[in-house]
């Protein structure tokens, strides 16, 4: 049940994104693991570059990337609701169609440096095109503790 044993929390918020951009750090301390869901509005036909990085702080502090996770993708969410699994990978970068799309990455101690103490994320969007509308979810599955309130705080270490 959304937000007992789900909790959603906004990474990114809707708007151009020309220049690319990157979200805040978010801890995953209280969930087995996350997905990092992005939905864009791809008005121009350029693509969009994107990519999960991970942290030891909500700080940012010693940021890298993720290792390879698994990634699925809805190139036409206008037409559909199938979703198609991606090859893994740590980045996913989409096709330049004109479309809604979006993209899941999943998130877990097996593609993060969990024994350096990496546990918070970031998504970042690559430079594009100002007619595409990007915005970012996170979604932290399983916490380990669940009830009427969400009893995580992703944005505190």
């Amino acid at each position: 049940m959304i937000p007992e044993q789900i909790l959603p929390v906004t990474m990114l918020v809707p708007a151009a994104d020309a220049g690319g951009r990157a979200s805040s750090y978010f801890s995953l301390k209280g969930a087995e693991r996350a997905y990092v869901v992005v939905y864009m509005n791809q008005g121009n036909a350029a693509t969009v570059a994107l990519s999960i990085n991970q942290a030891t702080a909500v700080a940012g502090t010693a940021t890298k990337a993720i290792g390879v996770t698994r990634i699925w993708t809805n190139i036409d969410a206008a037409a559909g609701a199938a979703f198609a699994k991606a090859t893994d990978a740590a980045t996913f970068t989409t096709a330049a169609g004109v479309a809604h799309k979006i993209v899941v990455f999943e998130v877990g101690p097996y593609c993060m440096d969990v024994a350096g103490g990496f546990d918070c994320v970031n998504v970042v969007t690559g430079a594009s095109n100002a007619a595409n509308i990007t915005s970012a979810m996170l979604f932290l599955a399983k916490p380990k503790y669940s009830g009427a309130t969400a009893p995580i705080s992703p944005i505190a270490d």
